[in-house]
């Protein structure tokens, strides 16, 4: 089921790797996935296979194998060229970028075209090695892991928009559903209606209805893959102003949907505003992705759309994971991921997230357990600035991390560790980058955020970035009234007028009386 290949006789080690690089996880060999979609073909190459996969290289090419595929039962010879042409490039980038292991996976029109066989025969002669063809439950099965990778304790459904098909299929508790494929995707609701929106909804509005999800799907989120969804939404994105850039965990609840989507069924493309974000080549498939979506909208009735970068790609390889790695954090991999690369010190980083437990507990500041979780990958991440100018780490921060290619965090947990590690440098909030973030954060994370930085601005004063300190600090019950914070003796010569300027600072924010001593 999962065939690959080491393309040409790559080593384990890629010599190709610049031994010296720092700005890489070490001991991980590129592993690269051949996407031969109805609409695209694609090549993405992962820095390795892991619980947070991170991309070296990214390459599509719109063959559109699946246009016209509805009316010949055949796959375009000019789409074909440009396919075969795309994999014997892809090939040659795969041995320049060093990777070990090829996965080439086709999908809805490489599966039913008559001529699909001795296409993927010249497929693989191109790409050199076996090519999966993925049935409609393998696309349904690995859009769905594809989602279970990128969020966190994600429950619904899960839906995947290509150029030939459509996949749907639930997630529930861990757990992957039955899935379903149908004719729906962008291309071949185009050509099954003419090029006519209105019969194009009719048809997408028949297969939904007979999915029989509607009871089970109706009241839960609704988590959109595709390339065709990603652009569309994109485009919502633009004309409402929404101050992140990030398509991944963008959500939208369904009931305010209904007149945009119809606003692009009914518009030409051209004249939509803000259309200048989508890439004109995604421009023609904006009205059919949205009939799709407003099927699913009348039909599913969900609670909300969720954006997912990560899709059966993504999927193919987390179902190669061990159930060790499935089991981790994605974000706190990645938060991890980007301590070791950045900071000065990622074991302080690592006692960071003990001094806050230890903290928020003996302070009695309450939060929940996803806020907990925030709270660790905020402290994974509060070093990453420091090579900046000191003027603008507080900036760079933010933007680095509301704009990372983090999964399994939604955009209110993306607004909170940027502020948290913005007002770390600052000491202030910005009254421009709250505006910025507004919309994407509550007054509580805005607290939590104001509470954590605070504490950060007394713990680096006191530590350097440096490991070794915070093992050894204690909060006090006073007698007086409050906490102290106990400093041993051999390390006094730490406290001084910042430090204690700054547990002012925290104690203000907090609302305790706190101290510094030596003890």
């Amino acid at each position: 089921m999962h065939p690959s290949s080491s393309p040409d006789s790559v080593p384990s080690i890629p010599a190709s790797i610049d031994a010296d690089a720092q700005g890489r996880i070490r001991d991980r060999v590129p592993v690269a996935v051949v996407d031969i979609g109805s609409n695209s073909v694609r090549l993405v190459i992962y820095e390795g296979n892991s619980r947070a996969p991170t991309i070296l290289f990214n390459e599509k090419v719109l063959s559109g194998l699946g246009r016209g595929l509805a009316q010949t039962n055949r796959l375009d010879d000019k789409a074909v060229a440009s396919a075969i042409g795309a994999l014997t490039r892809f090939r040659a980038l795969c041995r320049q970028s060093g990777v070990g292991e090829v996965h080439p996976i086709a999908t809805a029109a490489a599966r039913e075209a008559t001529n699909g066989p001795d296409f993927i025969r010249a497929a693989e002669a191109a790409i050199g090695c076996p090519i999966t063809i993925l049935s409609g439950a393998d696309e349904a099965r690995f859009a769905a892991e594809g989602v279970m990778a990128g969020f966190h304790a994600p429950s619904g459904f899960a839906g995947d928009l290509g150029g030939g098909s459509l996949e749907i299929v639930e997630i529930s508790n861990g757990a992957i559903g039955q899935g379903i494929t149908m004719p729906l995707g962008g291309l071949r609701l185009q050509d099954l209606s003419g090029n006519d929106p209105a019969k194009a909804r009719a048809i997408a509005d028949s297969h939904v209805v007979a999915s029989g999800f509607g009871p089970l799907a109706a009241g839960r989120p609704f988590f959109a893959v595709g390339g065709t969804w990603r652009n569309l939404f994109r485009l919502h994105m633009e004309q409402t102003g929404y101050p992140l850039h990030v398509m991944h965990g963008y959500t939208v609840k369904a009931a305010d949907a209904a007149d945009f989507l119809g606003a692009v069924v009914k518009s030409d493309p051209e004249k939509l505003p803000g259309i200048a974000a989508v890439s004109r080549s995604r421009r023609q498939l904006l009205a059919f992705g949205a009939v799709a979506m407003q099927a699913v909208v009348q039909h599913l009735k969900p609670s909300e759309i969720v954006l997912s970068a990560y899709g059966v790609r993504e999927g193919y390889l987390h179902s190669r994971l061990s159930d060790e790695d499935k089991a981790k954090d994605p974000l706190i991999e990645a938060a991890h991921e980007l301590s070791v690369l950045r900071s000065r010190s990622p074991r302080h980083n690592e006692e960071l997230v003990e001094w806050t437990n230890r903290t928020f507990a003996a302070l009695g500041i309450a939060e929940t357990l996803d806020e907990a979780r925030l709270r660790r990958a905020a402290c994974l991440l509060t070093d990453i600035s420091w090579r900046a100018h000191p003027d603008y780490r507080g900036r760079q921060s933010m933007s680095i991390i509301v704009n990372a290619n983090f999964p399994a965090v939604d955009h209110a947990g993306r607004a909170y560790l940027g502020l948290a590690n913005y007002y770390r440098y600052e000491g202030e909030f910005d009254p421009v980058a709250l505006n910025v973030l507004g919309q994407a954060v509550d007054t509580r994370s805005l607290h939590l955020a104001r509470v954590l930085a605070s504490l950060f601005r007394v713990t680096y004063l006191l530590t350097a970035a440096m490991p070794g300190v915070l093992g050894r600090l204690r909060w006090l019950q006073d007698p007086r009234g409050g906490f102290t914070l106990a400093v041993p003796r051999e390390l006094a010569g730490l406290i001084g007028e910042r430090p204690e300027a700054r547990l002012q600072a925290f104690s203000r924010i907090v609302d305790r009386t706190l101290r510094m001593e030596a003890r």
